[in-house]
């Protein structure tokens, strides 16, 4: 199925990249990567808040997702939740199926704030992870990146088409969401995961902030490197 880039309309994988990302400047994801960096043994499960997404505003690939469709398709996407399905990868694929073989994590819950979706998120980690440090899996491989302070985006992953209507690109009601993938490229400006609930106001910046993105990239420019360099691995290049 073909991706439709960035201000361009037609039907296809709708793919974002302005939800939110792991920044580990950041004073409460420093607290939690050092508590990983300290032990060899990773103790429980891996979990973080997120900005998953956000409703009748326009994003940074000029999209916009009305209410009454995005609350829709949360809806529907609670079966995947209740049922422990709601699964996303590591990397986009071009594909609106989740590969189990790349699954990295979960969605366990999600909520309104506004008209802004929140999720927590469960890393997908092995026992062997947690037992010994040994990285066998794409969960293994993201929690392993946040232990070494690499600033992991998430993007929503989704299938429909996109019509021009009073100068905006709406997404239409054949929408269907996926899921919510970690990605390498940075994300909207303020919107990160973070531990603590009570933080998301720190966090959460309008998306018309005048900071550009050649800007976020140059300040996150060292985690990109290497998270580019991953990409590269796993898609065998």
């Amino acid at each position: 199925m073909n991706i439709i880039p960035a201000g361009k309309l037609g039907t296809g994988l709708l793919i974002e990249y302005d939800a939110g990302h792991i920044s580990p400047s950041e004073s409460n994801n420093q607290r939690i990567i050092k508590e990983m960096k300290d032990n060899a043994v990773q103790a429980g499960p891996i979990n973080f808040y997120a900005i998953l997404q956000k409703s009748g505003i326009e994003n940074r690939n000029g999209r916009v997702y009305p209410k009454n469709i995005l609350h829709r398709e949360v809806e529907r996407y609670q079966d995947l939740i209740k049922q422990g399905r709601a699964l996303s990868e590591l990397n986009h694929p071009e594909s609106s199926l989740v590969d189990l073989e790349r699954t990295s994590h979960r969605v366990t819950e999600t909520f309104w704030d506004g008209d802004t979706l929140m999720g927590k998120i469960e890393i997908l980690t092995s026992p062997a992870y947690h037992k010994s440090g040994i990285v066998t899996c794409m969960g293994d491989i993201a929690a392993n990146l946040l232990r070494y302070g690499v600033t992991l985006g998430i993007s929503s992953r989704g299938v429909g088409s996109l019509k021009k209507e009073n100068g905006q690109n709406l997404v239409q009601d054949d929408f269907e969401l996926i899921c919510f993938d970690l990605v390498s490229s940075p994300s909207t400006p303020g919107a990160y995961l973070f531990k603590d609930l009570n933080d998301k106001s720190i966090y959460d910046e309008a998306l018309d902030e005048k900071e550009s993105t050649t800007d976020i990239t140059k300040t996150l420019n060292p985690s990109l490197r290497l998270m580019n360099k991953l990409d590269s691995y796993l898609q065998g290049n």
